[in-house]
């Protein structure tokens, strides 16, 4: 099925667009733009830059995808914006490219990002990620899979997310989130272990257990961080894929654990 787009859109000569692509009112599509497969942009949204999209995604009114990057180190060129298939926009969300050519701000698949979300520069969202209304992800920030963030809270450049968190609404974050934890609070505290998020993923009651007892290790027993992992290398079921990803996750952190 071609490409079905309003006579009031401007597409700038050099746009890609794939089969089953749908163009709304007045939208914008620039010259280095790639949409895949059954994409809709509806009325009013701009996208821009070197940005290629994969399949059925759904870009809302007045999006703003693939604009320089708001930072003061950016010298012009052309970074990249790189997103996957099946995501949803909705309105007023901004995505903005890397900062120096060569370089690539990246999003997964299946992920929800609502109003007013933010992802700045050089961010690396995973797959199955949620952001609530007014999220804000700055510069070079990594938000892996499953992870879900609620609304207003802002993450610091740089940061990590783990796997399935959970980060509350309002919540300030300033170093790195493990897997499998809920965190909240301004600025942001590990409180608890992201059960009902496990729980929803299919996880286990022996594996929601075993989160359990990592939140311990890590934030209730007074542990030095080089203490806390080697308790958790010591475990009996060190080898679970709980304790491997958590090490892995803190062994690469370089701005702390929240």
């Amino acid at each position: 099925m071609p490409a079905e787009i309003h006579p009031t859109a401007i597409i700038e000569r050099g746009a890609e667009l794939a089969e089953g692509v749908r163009i709304g009112a007045y939208a914008y599509i620039g010259s280095r733009v790639r949409l895949g497969t059954g994409t809709l942009v509806h009325h009013h949204a701009t996208i821009d830059g070197t940005t290629s999209i994969g399949a059925r995604n759904t870009f809302f009114p007045y999006v703003s995808i693939g604009l320089p990057a708001q930072d003061l180190k950016y010298r012009g060129g052309y970074p990249a914006l790189e997103i996957g298939d099946d995501n949803v926009f909705r309105e007023f969300s901004t995505v903005h490219c890397a900062t120096y050519e060569g370089d690539v701000t990246r999003i997964g698949v299946h992920s929800y990002f609502l109003a007013y979300v933010h992802i700045a520069h050089n961010c690396n969202v995973g797959d199955h990620v949620i952001m609530s209304n007014n999220a804000t992800l700055a510069g070079h920030v990594t938000v892996e899979s499953h992870a879900n963030i609620a609304g207003f809270a802002g993450v610091h450049q740089f940061c990590r997310i783990g796997r399935y968190a959970m980060l509350g609404g309002y919540s300030k974050v300033v170093q790195d989130v493990p897997p499998f934890m809920m965190c909240d609070g301004n600025p942001a505290v590990v409180r608890a272990p992201n059960r009902i998020g496990l729980e929803r993923g299919g996880f286990t009651r022996e594996e929601i257990g075993l989160a359990r007892h990592i939140f311990k290790v890590l934030y209730k027993k007074g542990l030095s961080r080089p203490g806390a992992l080697r308790q958790l290398e010591d475990h009996p079921q060190a080898d679970s894929h709980l304790i491997q990803g958590t090490l892995a996750f803190i062994q690469k952190s370089t701005r702390g654990l929240t």
